[in-house]
């Protein structure tokens, strides 16, 4: 999808308008939040190059994506690998996740943890630093 130059959108036909329906969806929009810290920066950009190369290796295996434990509802959250890139970077960008649609009927099998990832991603290393 390629974004779309403002200048070539038509205009908002409630530009100005004190009655734009608009105004009460923006009234229902979460605030923002604390921007990240430089250290919480610093680790999304570390998390997104390990994103990249944990789905490099285990994408071609047949790996769909990682599978988060959720603290808050105790259910196990399966995220495909390019949703969950579009969240960290959404992270990065705006300080917050917005809600997603969950995967639909994730087979549990074709999702690893974090922890395995980088588990597979250093048995790679070492083995090719072996030879």
């Amino acid at each position: 999808m390629q974004a779309v130059p403002h200048e070539v959108l038509p205009p908002d036909p409630f530009a100005d308008d004190p009655n734009d329906p608009a105004k009460e969806i923006a009234a229902l929009e979460e605030p923002q939040g604390e921007p990240i810290s430089p250290e919480e920066r610093t680790e999304l950009l570390a998390d997104l190059s390990d994103l990249a190369v944990y789905q490099a290796l285990l994408e071609p295996r047949g790996v769909r994506g990682i599978v988060v434990d959720c603290g808050e509802c105790d259910q196990p959250h399966y995220h495909d690998w390019h949703l969950l890139r579009a969240s960290l970077e959404q992270l990065l960008s705006d300080g917050h996740m917005r809600p997603h649609e969950p995967a639909f009927d994730p087979d549990p099998a074709n999702y690893v943890s974090w922890d395995y990832c980088r588990g597979f991603a250093d048995g790679v290393t070492a083995t090719e630093s072996a030879y």
